[in-house]
């Protein structure tokens, strides 16, 4: 469930929003780390979550925050975005590309009003996507305790250890945006009954295409290229393992300021 075998290709295709959300936010963070202009244009004259430009009506800054990570830091948007790859495709199969994009987007926008309401320092400023994957974090936590159905054991497991770390991780770590992880993750489980009603447990089989009839005859000119088709799965499962890793020096370099 939070192993990805499919190559770069099937993966782009089979969850195109997680896909885009991606893009959007390293295409953003590369413009804010190579350029100070640019950086400043789009994190305080554009979209940071700063409260002082929410309170005087800048509202839209609670949802263009979400997209924007630090730009002196490659761990914060490395982090943020191979957890999107981990936890984010099962979900968009599971409800569909439009009902997960809305809870990616409503669980990052609660994470940041709550942020807004509560944090006292009209100079706040905040950004980053973690808001939004303790949202989905907490849709799986509503999976494993009261949609069974929807989660397997081992996942629930896993998601359980996580769930337990990232939220102690939160009020430990100093510089953490505790209101919007914390009420991200609200979200996600507030969210569970009503996004859940008609989900498909999650399954890598729903993503094959369909077998040819085996009675049908077709002239396959790349017959002969067939034996390769083991060896590109090794490469894809190399290239998946590379990435696995970079999430894992990713939460270091989080976890100890590298």
């Amino acid at each position: 469930m939070f192993f990805r075998t499919e190559s770069f290709r099937d993966f782009i295709r089979f969850y195109p929003i997680v896909t885009g959300i991606i893009a959007i936010q390293l295409v953003i963070w590369l413009l804010t780390s190579f350029s100070n202009t640019l950086a400043e244009l789009i994190i305080f004259e554009w979209g940071g979550g700063w409260n002082l430009a929410i309170a005087s009506g800048q509202y839209w800054r609670l949802f263009t925050s979400i997209f924007i990570h630090s730009p002196d830091s490659f761990s914060h948007v490395l982090f943020n975005s191979f957890s999107l790859v981990l936890f984010g495709p099962a979900i968009e199969q599971m409800v569909g590309k439009w009902k997960f994009l809305f809870i990616y987007l409503f669980t990052g926008i609660a994470g940041n009003v709550f942020t807004f309401l509560i944090e006292p320092n009209s100079m706040y400023l905040h950004y980053g996507a973690s808001g939004a994957v303790y949202g989905l974090i907490g849709l799986y936590i509503y999976m494993t305790f009261f949609r069974k159905d929807l989660i397997d054991p081992s996942s629930s497991q896993i998601i359980v250890i996580i769930s337990i770390i990232g939220l102690l991780m939160t009020f430990v770590r100093p510089g953490i945006n505790i209101y919007a992880h914390l009420f991200g993750f609200i979200a996600g489980i507030a969210l569970g009954p009503i996004m859940l009603t008609k989900a498909k447990a999650y399954s890598p089989w729903r993503n094959r295409r369909p077998k040819r009839d085996p009675n049908e005859v077709n002239f396959d000119p790349n017959r002969w290229k067939k034996r390769k088709i083991v060896s590109s799965k090794n490469r894809a499962n190399i290239i998946w393992g590379i990435i696995i890793a970079l999430v894992i020096l990713g939460f270091l370099g989080n976890l100890f300021n590298l």
